[in-house]
């Protein structure tokens, strides 16, 4: 996830490509977090009530397709740069990773936490806090002022109002157990165990506590990859990306038109076809992403605009829930006379959030460097 301090070993074309897909990572998590379609919590298997339309159809296809590769990439970039610093020692990492995982993950949960309490406080945003769903803990009480102390507690250490937060909460425990990982994916007979296991909750979308199947699944192979020395520049013969690109778009189209269309005559049996489809989806995209965007990598890194907003990926990572959840209805009463008012809300709000994430980041950097570098835990300084 810190792509800025790596890169000894690895060749500067791919230090930036790196960096390139840790900000295109963060900057698409806010369009999926911008779905907004009548049932906004999505699942690999999400069936939508809204009817097939240009809109529902593009948000879909988009937040609950094309960008969801985008975690994966970042378990695997995150796994291959931790392996990649096995000179240093245990003891040393994991406590810098407490400065720079769990510090700002503490921080920005009492953030998050901290603006929702303000906003319950006024008659319409107390509405648009209860609307959202963000803190809903049952049918009865859907406010932070609902909650017990321990509830409270509960939801700044483990459940994050701003959810995304789960990211580094797994990663840190990843980056804990690397030792374990690293055994298991060196180690020719564990290794078989340890994918076998990773895949199946992978595929099954299973959690065990705060082992979450996608983040073990790709950062051990992140790991792996660079423990075995493969060759993250050239594409083998099967990972070609133009037909991995072809399989990723198709998939996510079928996918999307199954979502809206399929349950009548398919019944249950519908939920495995979308699993396995969104899977596909998924590996399809990695490859096709990695492999097949060393253009427009090269452009953009090449770009002093670019690079300058890059830096900001973490705060705009931090920044933008659970604002973005709690901005959709308020936009909508303000747009929902307009024709299309859902399709430009998914495309606009999500870019007024990212620059006032980057507007506030530019801010912080230059007015209180040593206040952004613990929010952000060094990165982007």
């Amino acid at each position: 996830m810190n792509a800025d301090n790596f890169i000894s070993s690895i060749s500067e074309f791919n230090s930036r490509k790196f960096r390139f897909w840790s900000f295109i990572s963060m900057f698409l998590l806010v369009f999926v977090h911008g779905y907004n379609l009548h049932d906004r919590y999505m699942q690999p298997w999400t069936m939508p009530d809204d009817g097939l339309t240009f809109t529902s159809f593009t948000e879909y296809f988009l937040a609950n397709g094309i960008f969801r590769f985008r975690i994966p990439m970042l378990f695997i970039i995150s796994g291959f740069l931790f392996a990649l610093h096995d000179r240093r020692p245990y003891r040393e990492r994991t406590k810098k990773r407490l400065r720079t995982l769990l510090l700002p993950y503490l921080l920005w949960s009492a953030i998050g936490f901290a603006f929702t309490w303000f906003l319950e406080y006024f008659p319409y945003t107390r509405e648009l806090v209860a609307g959202s769903n963000v803190v809903r803990i049952d049918d009865h009480r859907a406010l932070l002022h609902d909650y017990r102390w321990y509830e409270m507690l509960e939801k700044w250490i483990l459940n994050p109002v701003p959810y995304q937060l789960w990211f580094i909460r797994v990663l840190l425990i990843y980056n804990i157990a690397y030792p374990v990982i690293r055994w298991c994916v060196t180690n020719r007979i564990a290794r078989w165990f340890h994918f076998s296991v990773a895949f199946l909750m992978w595929l099954g979308t299973m959690n065990f506590g705060f082992i979450e199947g996608e983040g073990l699944l790709f950062f051990s192979l992140g790991v792996l990859m660079q423990k075995s020395g493969f060759n993250i520049d050239v594409p083998r013969r099967w990972l070609k990306p133009a037909p991995w690109g072809f399989v990723f778009i198709f998939f996510a189209a079928l996918k999307t038109i199954l979502a809206f269309t399929a349950q009548p005559y398919l019944g249950n049996d519908i939920f495995p076809i979308l699993i396995i489809l969104h899977k596909l989806m998924i590996f399809s995209g990695l490859v096709a992403a990695w492999f097949g965007c060393n253009g427009l990598v090269d452009w953009c890194m090449k770009r002093p605009w670019f690079v300058w907003l890059s830096a900001f990926s973490f705060i705009i990572y931090a920044f933008h829930t659970p604002l973005i959840a709690y901005s959709i209805d308020a936009v909508f009463s303000l747009v929902n006379h307009l024709p299309g008012y859902r399709i430009f809300t998914f495309a606009f709000l999500p870019l007024i959030i990212i620059a006032a994430a980057v507007g506030m980041g530019a801010f912080l950097r230059r007015v209180a460097p040593g206040f952004y570098g613990i929010l952000t835990g060094g990165r982007g300084l």
